[in-house]
């Protein structure tokens, strides 16, 4: 594009200027493995136009990444996804999807500077993908819930035996989405919220 000649250098759309009543931004980060839909939960809750970074899929892959149960996938997120979500008039989130590859979780050093808390999302379908996310983050000491993405051909399990296979303890929130709604991706972060909350006030109370 050819800005000569012109005064003036394209800014942002209109609608994605931070509305002038924030008084809060906190930082979100979405976490799982490859191919669980960290994108996809990402560009349908955000109300800005999502950044994100993804790349084709190519055979320098095949033999590297796990893409079991995502076969059909063709492009995958090699840096991260960024939106942003207005809770209330005051309270904004700022929303950083994660690479799912393995070989590009030395990225997630960064992303997670300075983050109130993430969501784990997961798929039935390869729950032990699950496994060292979740370690991840309880080494570093984030407070997360687990989404899990309801893809049409996923198996289905009670919460409680999906709490006893991932080994979680009973007050982390564990709650059904479909990734591509952006109510249900809503109710997630909503989720998410109540448990940090939750969590500010017992440390509040001893």
């Amino acid at each position: 594009m050819d800005f000569k000649g012109s005064d003036t250098i394209p800014g942002p759309r209109t609608e994605d200027h931070l509305p002038h009543t924030a008084q809060a931004a906190v930082k979100i980060v979405i976490v799982g493995g490859f191919g669980v839909g960290k994108t996809t939960m990402v560009g349908s809750v955000s109300e800005i136009r999502p950044l994100t970074t993804e790349e084709t899929m190519t055979q320098a892959g095949v033999g590297v990444d796990d893409n079991y149960g995502s076969d059909t996938k063709t492009a995958t997120t090699v840096a991260m996804d960024f939106g942003r979500i207005s809770i209330t008039d005051q309270l904004v989130l700022y929303l950083f999807g994660t690479p799912g590859q393995e070989r590009f979780w030395f990225l997630w050093n960064g992303l997670f500077e300075g983050a109130l808390g993430a969501v784990v999302l997961i798929d039935t379908r390869r729950l032990e993908v699950s496994f060292d996310v979740i370690g991840r983050l309880e080494e570093r000491g984030v407070p997360f819930v687990v989404a899990v993405n309801s893809f049409p051909d996923a198996p289905r399990y009670p919460i409680a035996d999906l709490r006893g296979a991932l080994d979680l303890a009973e007050e982390i929130p564990i709650i059904e989405c479909d990734a591509r709604r952006r109510a249900s991706s809503r109710d997630v972060l909503m989720t998410l919220l109540r448990f940090l909350h939750s969590l500010a006030r017992a440390k509040a109370a001893t």
